[in-house]
């Protein structure tokens, strides 16, 4: 609500600095960073008075895993309740609020953050590790799926007639590569929400993994946002221009300072746990966020951790379904290279670099076209 203050810029010139997005967005990550590390050590307490400890798996299912994260028990989860608060805060008072992307994007979150938070109250009730169904996740996931589609289809028809159902392809020049046509649409873009929502919910398994990820590929798409908004720099780096798509750049940004605050207590050991109630939300956010501005091939490689994860559960599956033999000593990814031997903290870190590897990588992009 901020946003509206340059509208005094008469009575005061420094207020016309919040008309600009760049401005905004760095306000936007201060103000949830420290809004985060403010409210963190509440929602802890909170948390912890309401014995909402995160259950862990039985032995006989992980065998020395068990051992490993033994001391995890009790922890508290559903930490995503204060990512989720944060950013919202945020948001809601940096970003333009007649913005229609800008609350398809929070909306989006907030939904998903519902589902992960009975996906999470389900575990603690019953005190095990399974959750509400899988088929219900999915289901939820494919229903905001056609929702962003039907939303994005209804106001972009208009503006952009004939080409917001187009893949854009990085590394090319040429602009629009694939038109998927209506159908072809609406089953890509459950693809990437579905996708992307389960991977970051697969990657958090270890103390910061996930959230520390989920930094560098906002970030990432923050810069996107911004420059797909922007008229001037589109046309030169040859991205598809989106009205509108700079006020993403303002919730990405809150979506770093949230993610940094969160950071904070989630860092080895952790005092909290982000659960389905955050790593659900963040990672169908960032989907539909890669639709809003036609960068969703993007996600595989600046979210290249995320993918890597979920690839490695989907492999494994697989394997031992069609010759009874296991590629990895455990899915996730994560889980393999604890089970190798290397410490908690090493995988996360190492993770974090090629994240963050794969987030140069994908801004290597805005000049490779």
């Amino acid at each position: 609500m901020l946003y509206y203050l340059y509208h005094f810029q008469s009575h005061w010139g420094p207020l016309n600095v919040f008309r600009y997005e760049t401005f905004r967005a760095m306000a936007a990550a201060l103000t949830a960073l420290m809004l985060s590390l403010a409210m963190g050590p509440k929602t802890i307490v909170l948390l912890t008075r309401l014995k909402l400890g995160q259950p862990l798996r039985l032995k006989s299912e992980v065998r020395e895993l068990a051992d490993l994260h033994s001391a995890k028990k009790g922890t508290p989860t559903m930490g995503g309740i204060l990512i989720l608060f944060t950013v919202t805060i945020s948001s809601l008072l940096w970003c333009d609020p007649v913005n229609k992307l800008f609350w398809l994007v929070l909306g989006s979150m907030l939904f998903l953050g519902f589902v992960g938070f009975a996906d999470d109250y389900e575990k603690v009730a019953k005190k095990n590790s399974k959750g509400i169904r899988g088929w219900q996740k999915l289901a939820a996931q494919a229903l905001l799926a056609i929702f962003v589609f039907l939303y994005l289809s209804y106001n972009w028809a208009s503006s952009y007639p004939g080409e917001w159902n187009r893949l854009y392809i990085p590394f090319l020049k040429s602009a629009a590569v694939v038109d998927m046509g209506i159908f072809l649409t609406a089953v890509f873009f459950a693809l990437v929400i579905m996708g992307s929502s389960n991977a970051v919910n697969l990657t958090d398994g270890l103390d910061g993994l996930a959230i520390g990820c989920t930094i560098s590929v906002a970030l990432t798409y923050a810069i996107f946002c911004y420059v797909g908004g922007n008229a001037k720099l589109a046309t030169y780096l040859l991205l598809p221009l989106v009205s509108g798509a700079g006020e993403l750049a303002v919730f990405c940004a809150a979506l770093v300072g949230a993610g940094l605050g969160f950071l904070w207590f989630n860092c080895h050991p952790a005092r909290v746990f982000m659960g389905d109630t955050g790593s659900l939300a963040i990672g169908g956010v960032l989907g539909v966020i890669a639709i809003c501005v036609h960068q969703e091939p993007l996600l595989v490689i600046a979210g290249g951790v995320f993918v890597l994860e979920a690839l490695s559960v989907v492999l494994q599956v697989a394997s031992f379904k069609l010759t009874g033999k296991r590629i990895f000593a455990m899915s996730p990814l994560h889980h393999h290279f604890e089970l190798k031997g290397w410490d908690e903290s090493t995988v996360t870190v190492r993770f974090w670099i090629m994240s963050l590897i794969g987030a140069m990588a994908a801004l290597a992009t805005l000049k490779l076209r």
